[in-house]
C-alpha cells in the first residue's frame, strides 16, 4: 500500500464525498496522496447492491484523485470495535503511514457514523502505540480532524474548495444506486431532491462565512496553533 499524506475515513461509500471530496480533491490536485478506506460494504443500504457500491466508490476516486481506496468489510451497522475491527484499521494507519488522518464528526443522525468516529479515534490512539503489536510498527499523524456527513457545528477551520466544487459534484454524481431517484429505487433521503441541495447549501454557507464560494467544515478537539495576530 502506498503511503499517503492524508488518510480519509467513511462508514459507507459516498460518505467521504458528502463531507469531504472537495477537499480530497484539492489536496490531489496540490500533489499531495490521499487515500480513502470505507469501513463496510453498506449491505444494509436500501438500494445498490455490495457491488455496485464497490464500483461507484471506486469510479468516485478516481473523479477525486485518490491515490487509492481500500474497503475493509466491517459489518454494516455492526461498527462496534469488536473482533479484528480495531486491528484491521490499525493495521491500514501503519501501513499508509498518514500525516492527517479525517474521520466523521461524533454527533451525527446515523448511529454508523457515531460508532465510526468513536472507534476510529480509539483505532488511531492504539496505532501510536509503541506496544500495541501488529504486523506494521507503530505509527501516530501528526493531527485527527473530524468532517461533517448528516449534522454539522460550527467548524474549527474551513478548506476553500471553490475551485474543486466541480469534482465534489462529478464524485457524488458516480453514486447512481443512492442518489438517482426512480426505476426500481425505493425513495430514501438520498434520492431525494432535497439531499443535493441541503449537501451544497452547508458547503455554500461555510464557503460564505469565509468569503468564498464552496468550503468544507472540519473540527479539530486541540487548539489550532498560529505564530500570532497577523492573518
Amino acid at each position: 500500500m502506498q503511503q499517503v499524506d492524508v488518510l480519509v475515513f467513511g462508514p459507507h461509500a459516498d460518505d467521504v464525498e458528502i463531507g469531504l471530496a472537495g477537499t480530497i480533491a484539492r489536496h490531489a490536485a496540490e500533489g499531495q496522496r490521499v487515500g480513502i478506506c470505507d469501513l463496510t460494504r453498506a449491505e444494509m443500504s436500501s438500494n445498490g447492491t455490495p457491488d455496485e457500491r464497490l464500483a461507484e466508490a471506486q469510479a468516485a476516486a478516481t473523479v477525486l484523485g485518490a491515490a487509492w481506496r481500500e474497503n475493509l468489510g466491517w459489518p454494516d451497522g455492526g461498527i462496534d470495535g469488536s473482533g479484528d475491527q480495531i486491528q484491521t484499521a490499525v493495521d491500514l494507519i501503519r501501513r499508509s503511514r498518514p500525516r492527517a488522518i479525517a474521520i466523521p464528526y461524533w454527533a451525527d443522525r446515523h448511529p454508523d457514523h457515531v460508532a465510526a468516529s468513536e472507534v476510529l479515534r480509539r483505532a488511531i490512539f492504539r496505532s501510536g502505540l509503541r506496544r500495541y503489536e501488529t504486523t506494521e510498527p507503530f505509527w501516530q499523524p501528526a493531527w485527527v480532524c473530524h468532517y461533517f456527513i448528516n449534522d454539522s457545528a460550527a467548524p474549527s477551520f474551513v478548506v476553500d474548495v471553490s475551485a474543486h466544487y466541480q469534482q465534489k459534484r462529478a464524485a457524488l454524481a458516480c453514486y447512481r444506486s443512492q442518489f438517482a431517484a426512480g426505476g426500481a429505487s425505493l425513495p430514501t433521503r438520498l434520492n431525494s431532491p432535497s439531499f443535493s441541495q441541503l449537501v451544497e447549501s452547508r458547503d455554500a454557507q461555510f464557503g460564505a462565512l469565509a468569503g468564498v464560494a464552496y468550503a468544507e467544515g472540519l473540527i479539530v478537539r486541540e487548539p489550532i496553533v498560529r505564530p500570532g495576530l497577523l492573518k
